[in-house]
């Protein structure tokens, strides 16, 4: 079994806090999930997490205007230099301060950042690896209280600083002659933003009271508005007095907090979201309202407009959202939300295609492993959801919850059809289906039974008691004959569900049992206890067969609060989940802790040992605590010392009537990373982990390199080229795949004649059978050669079945990735002939009537007077090129 899974996508958060920002082309949208980065491509519906990570979590994002660097800035300042294009971190920065906001200029050459109340400008650096990239060309001060908001002029000449102070000052990056910084006040309330117009003739301010200015730049004593940076002079050369002028003031609702806001100067719309979940969208100068509309309950925390000003993007931290709203169609291009509290379960479908998650919010959440969005959300649950699990053919999804249903969900029609319930009220745990999909059993916390109800008619079958403490695990064998339950009475017990006359089995353990898994076959049963210990069983003959002791592999690091150290503290060490490798050959493991433990079956070796966040802002990161972090008012990181990171809502005291303000003494509260759940996809080729920052997914990494071996001076681009111009395919072919440069395999492949496919699939070797199956299935969604790619498809199956059906569980990853292509093409197609039926059924009726009046000395039929036959109801212009002769034989058919 292959262990190199690396880390390629986070999908149960969409954003945590910090601001977002669109690629230059404004189809992607760069969102903070953590100290992550999840890139969102609007247009293709698809989700990637960039492979770094901040020390924290992160604040600020900056895109530079080419789309090619990337700053990613944390709570405490550092700071990662990041190639954009290549997913690569060039260098680490530390600016020892914590950065309110940070922007590069529209031509690139700077980048301006605010640190408290002083603002640095930078040179921007390169795109290669250098000492110390990293170049300080100015920094400027004025302020006298914390920067908000930076904003650049359109000639990158001047930049615009707001703050908490009720200012707007104006700032030049270079020394300009009879240039002084410039203060813009006016406002009552702090400064939320500050923007030039396209044009430079005004700049508009934003306050959080929603009071909007329209400054003008205009000579002193004279009503005639001016560029600003031009400077005019007077004939003695003297510069001619100027002024800011506030010619407007609006207000954008009244008792309405503003909390973000954007200008896009193209379109000239000024975007506001409130602390109420309402937005609203005006044009400016004339402050023209356009329309608002409330797309949250909480807060909105971050605006952000694409290039061409179509598309919005808003962030609300409190709930975890992310939207993405097209202004003039009224629509939702992206609307996606994590789960509000921690993630406590996971699923796989039988095909590996969808991830169900419960959490601790009673929401069941279906993912898609390919693109990673959540395509369907299940509220019914009143209470938090404990287990989920996947029918066999895919098409049902069950969950328990601890208010006392277990629930099925139609994945065809997005419904919960069936609903099984105790006949008195309990909280159930655990959840296990059998392999038929007929049989539900779940377990319970408090009476310390199993019910099992039927899928067909929901009625309860039976109830299974003999445990005496909590059901803590239910699984079925794999073949469906038996079914295990753990308890934490410290005992197994493999009940016979259709046959109760037999004694039921009892695995005694030393100590209480957290998880249990069966392995694919069916003969071993795994159980994990509370000392971290993983015991192994024979089913058959009911004798332990191995344990591993697994207490130091899993034990995490140490929480801010703990009085002792990491190695010396007891808790979290034990796997509160399990789960086999796909060929029951690896057993994987996670626990209370940042490690999930990848362990040999057969001789107990710890194999891997992966670390699932990174993030410093997590409790139990760390695994040694620095004293000088501790106060006499606790420790360091749990004060909010500035009030940045502070939330006005932990404050308010809502128990007594007339309290307007609660505790000022509230802490900030550290999640704890650690790992819920952990399950293996059944393809074997990624697995995927509840923890606290989402839903990890890690995956092979199926790079492929070129064998140094395979190559001789004769296998270049060149010689492969002149192979294929001389009709010799099949060795051009092979030669691509051992040079493995993928536009040359593709030019190659696609330069076959489509009436050699068969012939040449008959004598390709086995050796690229794989590779080549897998480069099919990658460009099959893009191209549009559909017809060309089921040639070659059908041709290598059908010569190569027998290789195929022996390395069935090997290539299993490739089938499934060219079913879900054929399968995509198949809908797109079956569509659009859906919407076109009765168009197409009037063409062969037209083209029935203009052959039956053509004359016999006529042979083919013109698609072109088909077309022309329409008169009023299409118009087609004559010489088209789209036109297409048919035979006669075919029109009438």
């Amino acid at each position: 079994m292959k262990t190199d899974f690396k880390f390629s996508n986070l999908c149960g958060t969409v954003y945590r806090k910090g601001n977002l920002v669109f690629t230059p082309d404004g189809n992607s949208i760069l969102s903070p999930v953590g100290n992550r980065v999840t890139l969102f491509d609007l247009v293709n519906n698809k989700t990637e997490t960039l492979p770094f990570e901040n020390k924290r979590d992160i604040r600020r994002l900056a895109l530079s205007p080419n789309g090619n660097l990337l700053l990613s800035v944390d709570e405490l300042g550092q700071t990662q230099l990041v190639n954009f294009r290549k997913r690569t971190v060039l260098h680490y920065f530390n600016f020892k301060d914590k950065v309110r906001d940070i922007q590069f200029s529209p031509d690139g050459k700077y980048f301006v950042v605010g640190l408290g109340r002083n603002v640095e400008v930078w040179r921007s650096p390169g795109f290669t690896r250098e000492f110390a990239p990293f170049e300080l060309h100015r920094r400027l001060a004025g302020h006298h209280d914390d920067i908000t908001h930076i904003s650049w002029s359109p000639d990158s000449r001047f930049f615009l600083t707001s703050a908490k102070d009720m200012t707007t000052k104006i700032f030049s990056v270079d020394p300009i002659e009879d240039f002084v910084p410039t203060t813009l006040s006016g406002h009552r309330s702090s400064v939320v933003g500050a923007w030039f117009a396209k044009d430079m003739r005004a700049i508009y301010t934003v306050s959080d009271d929603g009071a909007v200015c329209v400054r003008r730049f205009r000579p002193r004593g004279i009503e005639e508005n001016l560029v600003f940076g031009e400077f005019p002079r007077e004939e003695s050369g003297k510069r001619v007095a100027t002024i800011w002028f506030t010619e407007h003031r609006y207000y954008a609702m009244l008792s309405a907090r503003v909390q973000s806001a954007s200008f896009n100067a193209a379109t000239s719309l000024l975007v506001l979201g409130f602390a109420s979940g309402v937005f609203g969208i005006w044009e400016m100068p004339e402050f023209n309202k356009i329309h608002s509309l409330s797309i949250s309950r909480k807060k909105i925390n971050t605006v952000a407009i694409n290039p061409s000003g179509e598309w919005l993007a808003f962030g609300s931290a409190k709930l975890g959202q992310l939207l993405v709203w097209e202004w003039k169609s009224e629509t939702y291009v992206l609307k996606q939300q994590g789960h509000f509290y921690d993630m406590a379960c996971i699923a796989y479908s039988g095909d590996g295609q969808y991830v169900a998650t419960g959490g601790d919010d009673a929401k069941l959440k279906v993912w898609n492993a390919l693109t990673g969005y959540c395509f369907i959300t299940f509220s019914e649950h009143t209470s938090a959801v404990t287990a989920v699990h996947f029918t066999k053919g895919s098409q049902v999804v069950l969950s328990a919850s601890l208010d006392g249903t277990v629930r099925a969900y139609d994945l065809v029609r997005y419904r919960n059809f069936r609903i099984f319930t105790s006949p008195t009220p309990v909280q159930f745990n655990s959840l296990a289906v059998d392999p038929s999909g007929e049989i539900v059993c779940a377990g319970c916390q408090d009476t310390f039974e199993i019910y099992m109800w039927s899928m067909q008619t929901g009625k309860l079958l039976d109830v299974l008691s003999g445990h005496v403490g909590p059901i803590s695990g239910l699984v079925f064998r794999p073949d469906g004959l038996s079914l295990a339950s753990s308890s934490w009475d410290k005992t197994v017990r493999v009940w016979d569900v259709f046959d109760r006359s037999k004694i039921v089995e009892r695995l005694e353990h030393n100590n209480e049992i957290l998880a249990l898994a069966y392995r694919p076959d069916g003969k071993e049963l795994c159980a994990s206890t509370l000392d971290g210990q993983i015991h192994f069983w024979d089913v058959l003959k009911a004798a332990p067969t191995g344990c591993i002791e697994g207490r130091r592999d899993i034990a995490g690091g140490r929480k801010v609060q703990d009085k002792r150290t990491a190695a010396n503290n007891s808790s979290g060490k034990s796997f509160n989940s399990l789960c086999y490798s796909a060929d029951g050959t690896a057993v994987l493991g996670g626990g209370n802790s940042k490690y999930v433990c990848l362990y040999d079956r057969r001789s107990g070796i710890l194999l891997r040992k992966f670390q699932v966040s990174k993030n410093q802002s997590l409790d139990g990161v760390q695994e040694k605590l620095n004293s000088k972090f501790m106060t006499e008012a606790g420790p360091a990181d749990l004060i909010d010392s500035d009030g940045i990171d502070s939330d006005s809502e932990k404050h308010v005291d809502r128990s007594l009537p007339g309290v307007r303000s609660g505790d000022k003494s509230n802490r900030l509260l550290k999640p704890e990373v650690r790992t819920r759940a952990v399950r293996f996809s059944p393809t074997g080729r990624q697995w995927a982990a509840a923890s606290t920052e989402g839903l990890l997914i890690y995956s092979l990494d199926d790079t492929l390199l070129f064998d140094p071996y395979e190559l001789d001076e004769d296998v270049t681009p060149d010689t492969i080229r002149n192979l294929s111009r001389k009709g010799d395919h099949l060795r051009a072919l092979v030669n691509a795949f051992r040079l493995n440069e993928k536009y040359v395999i593709r030019e190659v492949y696609e330069a076959v004649p489509p009436l050699d496919v068969v012939l040449l699939t008959k004598d390709f070797p086995e050796a690229y059978l794989e590779r080549l199956l897998k480069f099919i299935g990658g460009i099959m969604e893009s191209s549009q050669l559909l017809e060309y790619h089921l040639r070659w498809v059908s041709g290598l199956l059908s010569n190569h079945g027998t290789f195929v059906k022996t390395r069935s569980v090997a290539l299993q990853p490739v089938l499934r990735t060219l079913q879900r292509g054929i399968l995509r093409l198949h809908q797109d197609i079956g569509s659009v002939c859906d919407k076109n039926y009765y168009s197409l059924n009037y063409l062969l009726v037209q083209g029935k009537r203009i052959s039956e009046a053509e004359t016999e000395e006529s042979g083919d039929v013109n698609m072109h007077d088909v077309f022309s036959s329409f008169n009023d109801d299409v118009d087609i212009e004559e010489g088209s090129d789209d036109g297409m002769d048919v035979d006669d034989s075919t029109v009438a058919a």
